[in-house]
């Protein structure tokens, strides 16, 4: 019998969008420019908390935004986990600024903020503070945000959260990047929800994001002509997009749901196994369970890509976890900070099919798969 083939985290559209997406065509607001970019903008501004948010393309235009607000400089340091995707990343170099990658902690997968706090004070004791610390909702699991607010105010070190893959994640009582100076979030096409590409940039200061949207869009000012003071971007998020993500928003609480329950029915099929352990969940927090991440004992002779390889056969796509960023040939020669464990975590952990469209049998597909290669290991 042939299984149609199950991807890692394909979209996963309700029908409300089409909709949306038709009333845009009915209006002909097929430019950016149109009211459904601000209707997403205050549905996210609801969900988050915070008081603005700007919808752009992307989560890296959100993080080069945020990056360029503060003015960051060439030869800056920007601190950040090394367990990440380049795209949270690559703005520092759109900066010329300088990356330091930091190791994470076993109990969240996440920046370690006693590195942190111990990089702090060196780096205040020699003058050399970093002009942002970025922590990262791996994913989808926050980051200790409070506990690196409080190491980096006594210092006046902003806090740019890069929440890409923590839509809907909550940290203790809020959701995922709320303090941070500014949040970025990632709509593209496998996360969560998605606008098919797209991000957004959130801040409690308002004139912040009123920046961001202005540099969005050319950085126009505000006048009948066009008159530039400074340069800006082509990162404005589209209508038809901001159509797509106000349908998403709406079901976003059935998404986490959903990618809880497949987390869950992973654990009760495979739990039993020797040598796997799933991604830990922070005792602060709600992950939104994105992925489904195992990690494998090498003790037990299986590697992450024979398993990869075997899913393959049978059309099921899985992953290997993040490369960190300091193994990465682009960034030879940064900066690092911390042991091993994003560097095992690689070479130990991979990501399972977790889209929210999966039914029961697709998981039961799966766990069955991965039971036999643990039989014929």
């Amino acid at each position: 019998m042939t299984y149609p083939r199950i991807f890692l985290s394909p979209p996963h559209m309700s029908g409300q969008e089409r909709l949306l997406v038709g009333e845009v065509f009915d209006q002909n607001y097929i430019a950016p420019a149109g009211p459904m970019i601000r209707r997403f903008e205050e549905a996210l501004n609801g969900l988050t908390g915070f008081a603005d948010t700007a919808a752009l393309t992307s989560g890296t235009a959100a993080m080069h935004l945020a990056l360029r607000l503060i003015d960051v400089q060439p030869g800056d340091e920007v601190w950040t986990s090394t367990l990440t995707f380049i795209g949270g990343v690559a703005p520092v170099l759109y900066e010329k600024a300088t990356p330091v990658f930091f190791d994470v902690d076993e109990r969240s997968w996440t920046l370690d903020t006693v590195l942190l706090a111990e990089q702090l004070a060196q780096a205040a004791k020699k003058g050399r503070l970093p002009r942002a610390v970025v922590p990262v909702d791996l994913y989808g699991q926050s980051c200790d945000l409070d506990e690196i607010l409080a190491l980096c105010a006594p210092y006046e070190v902003p806090v740019i959260v890069d929440s890409a893959e923590a839509v809907g994640t909550r940290y203790k009582d809020r959701h995922a990047g709320k303090g941070g100076l500014m949040a970025c979030t990632s709509f593209n096409g496998n996360k969560i929800i998605t606008t098919s590409g797209g991000g957004a940039l959130s801040s409690d200061d308002p004139a912040l994001v009123a920046r961001a949207r202005m540099l969005s869009q050319q950085a126009r000012e505000p006048v009948p002509y066009y008159e530039h003071e400074t340069y800006g971007y082509n990162y404005r998020l589209s209508s038809l997009c901001a159509a797509v993500g106000v349908g998403q928003l709406e079901v976003l609480g059935e998404r986490v749901a959903r990618r809880r329950a497949i987390f869950d029915g992973y654990v009760a099929g495979l739990g039993d196994l020797p040598g796997i352990s799933f991604m830990p969940e922070a005792d602060y927090g709600v992950a939104n369970r994105w992925l489904t991440v195992i990690n494998v004992d090498p003790a037990i002779g299986l590697k992450p890509e024979t398993i990869r390889l075997a899913l393959e056969e049978h059309d099921i796509e899985s992953r290997p976890v993040w490369k960190p960023m300091h193994q990465q040939p682009v960034f030879r020669d940064a900066g690092y900070v911390g042991g091993e464990i994003s560097a095992r975590l690689f070479e130990t952990g991979l990501c399972l099919p977790s889209g929210s469209s999966m039914s029961d049998a697709d998981v039961a597909r799966v766990v069955e798969h991965l039971r036999a290669v643990w039989t014929g290991r």
